[in-house]
C-alpha cells in the first residue's frame, strides 16, 4: 500500500488515465449554443480525416477564461481543428464570453445538460482532449493548459497524431 501511494505523488495529477484512451469516440451530437451563429458539431465530425483538440470550457469557469488565450494561440496555427464543448452553461453567458474574449473555436456544441461530457469522462472543467484522425482518444488533460504545456506536450501530440 505504501508503495502504491509513493507512486501515487510522483504523478502529476492533471494528466489522469481515462477509461477512452485508445477508445473511439463516444456517439453523441450537439447543436450550437442558442442565439449564436455558427454550427454544433457531433461524433462524425471528430471521425474524419485529421487531429482534433476538444476543449471543455463554460463563461462560469474561472480557469477556462485563463486558459483561452492559449486555446486561441493554438486555434491560429491551424495544425488540428478545435471543437469547443460549452458544458452547462447558460446560452447567453456562453455567447457574451466568447464575444468578450473570442471565438477561437471551428465549431461550438452546447452540452447544457453535462451528458455528452459525461460519455467523454469529464469530471472538472477545462479539460482538453487529442483525437486522431480516425476518432480515436489519444489524450485527456484536466485543467488549463499553459504556455509550456502546449510547447512541450501538447503540439508534439498533434504532430504525433498527424503521421
Amino acid at each position: 500500500m505504501v508503495v502504491y501511494f509513493a507512486i501515487g505523488l510522483t504523478k502529476d495529477p492533471k494528466i489522469l488515465p481515462s477509461a477512452l484512451i485508445d477508445k473511439p469516440v463516444p456517439d453523441f451530437t450537439l447543436p450550437p449554443i442558442e442565439g449564436g451563429s455558427g454550427n454544433g458539431f457531433s461524433a462524425t465530425d471528430l471521425r474524419r480525416p485529421g487531429v482534433k483538440i476538444v476543449n471543455v470550457f463554460a463563461s462560469w469557469c474561472v480557469p477556462c477564461r485563463i486558459e483561452h488565450k492559449i486555446i486561441t494561440k493554438l486555434a491560429k496555427m491551424k495544425v488540428a481543428k478545435v471543437y469547443g464543448l460549452n458544458y452547462k452553461d447558460k446560452p447567453k453567458d456562453a455567447l457574451k464570453w466568447l464575444n468578450e474574449l473570442g471565438d477561437a473555436y471551428d465549431a461550438i456544441g452546447a452540452d447544457i445538460k453535462g451528458r455528452v461530457a459525461i460519455d467523454f469522462g469529464v469530471y472538472g472543467i477545462p479539460e482538453t482532449f487529442i483525437i486522431d484522425g480516425t476518432g480515436t482518444i489519444r489524450y485527456k488533460y484536466v485543467g488549463p493548459i499553459s504556455q509550456q504545456r502546449l510547447d512541450e506536450e501538447i503540439l508534439p501530440l498533434i504532430k504525433k497524431f498527424s503521421q
